[in-house]
């Protein structure tokens, strides 16, 4: 199994590792441990997401802190003078998101939502790695603030989030970590009920099945860029990762069954930067009973109890 090594929206993640320091696993261990490879989602019955249904980045970071062992303090909330005062008296770095992409006025990138690492702020200026290319980023400080308010980011209840003060409350082996998170993973690729998704929202098989129908007439362009520029990269990337992990785990079947995900997801790029109509519908509908073979491939008997020696991350 080759591991993708490479550039990618993958900035929650890349927040992480940068807080965790020299005690972070990969980038491939965090991810999965999000839960963000196990599902698809069609949010609204139109927005395309290869992420579980009702998944969104605020549960996974929380997921994958909790994993490995860490605690951290959480803010939101507020007007932007309190939020910036938080922001101030917070020991760096700061983990700050969602924010808005688009309003990030260096980025280059287009919108949607994202997080960053706030390395100093002053009344005037905030300074900030950001893992989509940006490293010792600035930004006027009332810009940040207005993209940090993440109004367009439709999971946002409550605007100015920010975590900081991260403490390793325990070590734990990103094997351990991985092998403990495997009912989790489950659970979102089986399809959570419970979750709250906005009206129309499909997962699974029948959030597939309904896109393939919506490429074959033709998606509306704000689709098939989102598709083109970040959730196809995104998709294949994660899933990649998450074979990998699984492989880790002694997991050969349901990692074998990942990298032909990842494999398909993948494919669809061609086709949807294109234009190629029928074949990236043929493509998406493709992936229905493949996500469905992976989930009971990884809820055979005895899928999660193989063996594997204590890894590094």
């Amino acid at each position: 199994m080759t591991t993708y090594l490479g550039s990618g929206p993958y900035c929650y993640t890349h927040c992480l590792a940068m807080m965790f320091g020299d005690q972070a696993p990969s980038t491939a261990v965090i991810e999965t441990l999000t839960g963000a490879p196990f599902g698809v989602q069609l949010v609204a019955g139109r927005t395309p997401y290869f992420d579980p249904y009702g998944w969104h980045p605020e549960i996974g970071v929380a997921d994958a802190v909790a994993a490995l062992g860490w605690r951290c303090a959480h803010h939101s909330g507020g007007s932007e003078r309190e939020a910036l005062d938080r922001l101030l008296a917070a020991g760096k770095p700061v983990l700050a998101g969602p924010v808005d992409m688009g309003l990030l006025a260096y980025q280059t990138g287009g919108g949607g939502d994202h997080y960053v690492l706030v390395l100093a702020a002053t009344e005037e200026e905030v300074l900030l790695h950001d893992p989509h290319g940006h490293p010792y980023a600035t930004l006027p400080t009332k810009a940040f603030l207005a993209a940090w308010r993440a109004e367009a980011v439709e999971y946002v209840d409550v605007p100015f989030g920010m975590r900081t003060d991260f403490v390793r409350e325990r070590v734990v082996d990103p094997v351990v970590a991985l092998r403990e998170s495997l009912p989790r993973a489950v659970r979102w690729l089986s399809g959570r009920a419970e979750v709250a998704v906005p009206p129309g929202s499909l997962g699974g098989a029948a959030a597939l099945l309904r896109l393939a129908e919506l490429a074959d007439r033709g998606l509306e362009p704000e689709v098939r860029d989102l598709l083109a520029h970040f959730a196809i990269r995104l998709g294949a990337r994660r899933l990649g990762d998450a074979a990998t992990c699984l492989d880790l785990l002694g997991m050969t079947r349901a990692a074998t069954a990942a990298t032909e995900l990842a494999r398909g997801v993948g494919g669809l790029q061609h086709a949807v930067v294109t234009g190629e109509n029928p074949v990236l519908a043929q493509r998406i509908a493709a992936l229905a009973p493949q996500y469905e073979r992976w989930l009971a491939v990884l809820t055979e008997p005895g899928a999660a109890g193989a063996t594997a020696a204590p890894g590094r991350g």
